[in-house]
């Protein structure tokens, strides 16, 4: 109660701006779109009693040309509507008050890409709030069947698969920011209510219109159930073990295995067995996990989890209780689960009395739901995050005067020049040491959650108190910026992981958590013991020639356990049941293929390696040329062209692409819009556009090197899958280098192309962005974008991933186009390179047919999609897979914007050959840039000293392989 009131004051404070000096109105101008919060509270007074109307999806008074009737095979709903990603509905409705409603939505989740709809939601025309242009419906999620056992004796994780069933739900922020459902106002008499496509299609089968309504107290319903002569029933525990979920809003959220406790239910000590739920995965506010049970008698009963919080310390996790799809009381909103370093029985009941909490239910059976909520922790991290976006236009606007790096020593006049600093400083000082003070009344302890916030509070009000230190102490505030960004990405994850749920009769005691001395003694000797025999690089079944009359086919994959896990489950669904051709798949650091190779131990294909690596072992004659196939042309296809490209050499082709990733523009709408500036479309726009930039000491990325690429977070395949002509810096020059028409080689990489006019012209101009220019060499891509240092920066597409995830707060302020092109015979040119991972088959394989069977599933589109929707599903959306499959990069779940984006970038890819001596290429042209701009030497002259070097070494590579030279 005490963090509520706190809460009170800090919203007031913050709607009403009270400080010290004038309005800070000026340096705010570039407010973001408001909020559900704002917006809740202008339109709360209004009181419009209780009401409730069905709108029927068929009584539409609008709809694209997309939507039609659907044909409900359930008989649930008569005029039911589908919606495809591009569609329109929009219906009229009449209320009686005006005032605040709540708006529930029948959905029922039709096939798609498996990730959840999206929609927007207009009333009267407009989009009342920025939480309303991005409504999320889950998709609902099970087992495939009960879990298998290898042939080693561990339990096998069950496929996900979507079991659609219409859903009725209130709308409600997708992030899980606010406690309450979303409302909206509606003027009296008739309204418009649209909702529009975002992704994914979905069928409407009616909407609700909702007067705002609370849960009641457990003390009224208590009363209740005395007036209705309601008693407890007596002898009966019910245990529901947390794997044997029924139904779950992500497949993420799949039974895990457990064997740090002796007392898991069940257990071993060595091998696998799926008897958890939960855990790291159901950290997202709004997943939910529901089960199915059975009472043998009508009567009250009371509920309790075997859980256990071991991740978010001096914290705790909640979740909201639904039985039969509905909150019991108002106390089952948020059921909290206290930190613990192992497995407690948390008692769903009065904390102080220790009594518990007793539900009705009917013989027979019921469901009983949890969903990841913030609860008391919501208006904490939605009045962070407000502050943390205000923070960083306040940073912007002081860095626009002292840039980034200001001159400690010299007086900036800050407080003169920029108009309410001095009170926007102190407010905001004071919002973050109220929410300091709230979030330690909720969790009850200073811990380092609370220190963060302290520590900003406190480095705000110096700041005001002493304006002439703001430039000293600059680099300390981005810092304490950045560690308030990662602090709301902690304080909203919410993990638990539940071993099994008890609904038990009141008189019932509940079962003991805490294993004795002796069971700790044995479960740590029995497993130390078994650590020696237990080969883990070995995933899933393993196989003899026995077992099959045929060779097991050796696949190494150098990637993560969890890919490793996907990967074996696929192959023993739908790979080895086809073709009968079993597989050992090892999980192994791929950087020593090489090695076991020479050693005559290595594998028959290997997955995930350096798109380098293909051609390095083919002139060495241990890779497979795979168009001796007959089917290679079919295979071929499935690619664009220049994926193709690292591994091709004279017609042969030796590895087949994984994935493929290139680089796209990403910008700050926001930011741009309040400075004026355009989306640059060509270099010269771009050569334009760093002027007005640096006036406001703002830079424009563009990656000189891996490091820029590697810290902004993307998630992609690391850099020791790609090669080192396709990314960092080099990719800049080759980039210009493709849209002026020019190839890097001569021929088929006899020499190279670096002494023609267009390259020379593609170098000085790569030099000079760094050279005249002043772009930055080095620089941490994800939080200069965050801070709005770097609003405009080119990078990897996976920076999409991170943003979506790791960047919240910038939701809606921030897109991604092509990159600037080259204007060339009247088109913008805008050819970028491309590089990624590949799979290849050794010359040592026993059975080249059976590898390449096994290429060729593992390259093809079903096996592709499944396999980065099961990636997806486990890492998350910062794990999506950029497939080298043109099929399956349409099935996996971006929108249709950014998928027609991605295509017609893609459509401009140029793969980057990979020939004899081509690591020299990557090596010298970095080291001419770095002649060129650190010691002002001239360009021309210096790239064609170094390519001279280069080809040298070309020449002495295809020397070695007997290849025909470039004659003097």
């Amino acid at each position: 109660m005490r963090g509520r009131m706190l809460l009170c004051v800090l919203i007031v404070a913050a709607l009403f701006g009270l400080g010290t000096q004038g309005s800070t109105q000026d340096i705010f101008a570039s407010k973001r779109a408001l909020d559900f919060h704002h917006y809740f509270n202008r339109y709360a007074h209004l009181d419009t009693g209780e009401y409730r109307m069905v709108i029927p999806a068929g009584t539409c008074s609008y709809a694209s040309v997309g939507v039609r009737h659907w044909d409900d095979h359930t008989g649930t709903y008569k005029s039911a509507l589908f919606t495809g990603e591009n569609d329109t509905v929009e219906w009229r409705v009449y209320v009686e008050k005006e005032g605040l409603y709540n708006i529930a939505l029948s959905y029922y989740p039709v096939p798609g890409r498996r990730s959840s709809i999206q929609r927007e939601i207009h009333i009267n025309g407009e989009l009342p709030y920025e939480e309303a242009g991005f409504l999320e419906f889950h998709r609902v999620w099970g087992d495939g069947g009960p879990a298998q056992v290898d042939n080693q004796g561990n339990e096998i994780r069950p496929s996900q698969v979507e079991i659609p069933e219409w859903r009725t739900v209130l709308l409600s922020d997708s992030m899980g920011t606010y406690s309450i459902p979303l409302s909206f106002y509606l003027k009296q008499g008739w309204n418009t209510i649209a909702l529009v496509s975002r992704r994914e299609p979905m069928v409407i089968g009616q909407l609700e219109i909702l007067s705002l309504t609370e849960y009641p107290s457990y003390a009224e319903v208590e009363a209740g159930y005395r007036a209705a002569g309601l008693s407890p029933t007596s002898g009966i525990l019910i245990k529901i073990q947390g794997e044997d979920a029924v139904r779950r809003s992500s497949p993420s959220l799949f039974p895990l295995n457990d064997r740090s406790d002796p007392l898991v239910e069940p257990y071993h000590h060595t091998l696998i067995r799926l008897n958890t739920i939960g855990g790291e995965r159901w950290s997202r506010p709004g997943d939910w996990i529901e089960w199915e049970f059975e009472v043998p008698e009508s009567g009250l009963y009371k509920v309790a989890v075997k859980a256990k919080q071991h991740i978010k310390r001096g914290s705790y996790s909640s979740r909201r209780l639904l039985i039969d799809g509905r909150v019991p009381f108002k106390e089952g909103e948020a059921v909290q689960f206290p930190y613990s370093s192992r497995y407690e029985m948390v008692l769903f009941g009065d904390e102080e009395s220790g009594a518990p909490y007793l539900v009705y239910l009917e013989k027979g059976k019921h469901t009983l739901r949890m969903e990841n909520v913030l609860g008391e922790l919501a208006e904490i991290v939605r009045a962070t995050q407000e502050s943390l976006y205000e923070l960083n236009t306040i940073y912007r606007r002081i860095v626009m005067i002292t840039s980034a790096n200001p001159d400690p020593m010299r007086d900036y006049r800050l407080e003169e020049r920029i108009p309410g600093l001095i009170s926007a400083l102190e407010r905001q000082s004071r919002i973050i040491g109220d929410i300091a003070e709230s979030l330690k009344a909720i969790i009850g302890e200073s811990g380092a959650q609370v220190a963060v916030l302290e520590q900003l509070s406190r480095s705000l009000w110096l700041m005001a108190d002493r304006p002439f230190t703001i430039p000293r102490r600059l680099a300390a505030f981005r810092d304490n910026a950045g560690a308030l960004g990662t602090w709301i990405l902690e304080t909203r994850e919410q993990p638990l992981q539940i071993d099994y749920i008890v609904v038990a009769s009141p008189d019932v005691e509940l079962p003991k958590t805490k294993p004795h001395v002796g069971q700790v003694m044995l479960h740590e000797l029995r497993a130390f013991l078994s650590s020696f025999v237990y080969d883990y690089t070995l995933v899933g079944n393993v196989y003899s020639v026995e077992d099959f009359a045929v060779e097991p086919l050796r696949v190494w994959i150098g990637s993560g356990r969890d890919q490793a896990q996907i990967l074996k489950l696929m192959i023993e669904d739908t790979f080895t049941p086809v073709t009968g051709i079993p597989v050992n798949l090892e999980l192994i650091n791929i950087g020593i293929l090489l090695p076991a190779t020479l050693a005559g131990r290595g594998p028959d294909v290997a997955l995930g390696v350096q798109d380098t690596q293909p051609m390095d072992f083919a002139l060495r004659g241990a890779a497979v040329d795979l168009t001796q196939f007959p089917d290679f042309p079919e295979v071929a296809e499935r690619f664009h062209p220049s994926a193709l490209v690292p591994y091709s050499f004279r017609g042969s082709v030796y590895g087949l692409p994984e994935t493929q990733t290139f680089s796209m523009l990403f910008y700050r709408k926001d930011i741009l819009s309040e400075l004026g500036l355009e989306v640059p479309q060509t270099w010269d726009d771009v050569i334009k556009l760093i002027p007005d930039l640096n006036k406001d000491h703002m830079d424009f990325g563009l990656p000189y090197s891996g490091i820029a690429q590697a810290s902004s977070g993307a998630i992609g395949e690391g850099s020791a899958t790609v090669s080192v002509l396709a990314h960092g810096g080099v990719s800049t020059f080759l980039t210009l280098l493709f849209q002026r028409g020019e190839e890097l080689y001569l021929g088929d990489g006899i020499a190279t192309n670096l002494e023609s006019e267009s390259a020379v012209q593609a170098f000085t101009q790569w030099t000079e962005l760094y050279e005249l220019y002043d772009l930055p060499l080095w620089y941490d891509a994800a939080n200069r974008f965050r801070m709005g240092e770097m609003p405009i920066l080119v990078q990897d597409f996976g920076f999409y991933n991170f943003l979506q995830v790791f960047a919240p707060e910038l939701r809606g302020e921030w897109d991604f186009t092509l990159i600037p092109g080259t204007k060339r015979d009247g088109i913008i040119d805008r050819s970028v390179p491309v590089s990624g991972p590949a799979c290849m088959i050794l010359s040592a394989a026993k059975n080249k047919e059976h590898a390449w069977e096994f290429v060729k599933w593992w390259t093809s589109t079903e096996t592709q999609v499944r396999f980065g929707q099961e990636l997806e599903s486990i890492l998350g959306p910062a794990a999506r897979y950029a497939s080298a499959n043109l099929e399956a990069v349409s099935q996996l779940p971006w929108t249709v914007e950014e998928y027609q984006l991605l295509e017609e970038q893609r459509s401009w890819a140029k793969g980057v050959p990979n020939v004899p001596g081509a690591y020299m290429v990557g090596r010298h042209l970095d080291n001419a840039f770095r002649r060129v701009v650190y010691y002002n030497e001239p360009a021309r002259d210096t790239l064609l000293d170094y390519n001279r070097v280069i080809n040298e070494e070309i020449t002495v590579k295809r020397q070695e392989f007997d290849l025909e030279v470039l004659t003097p």
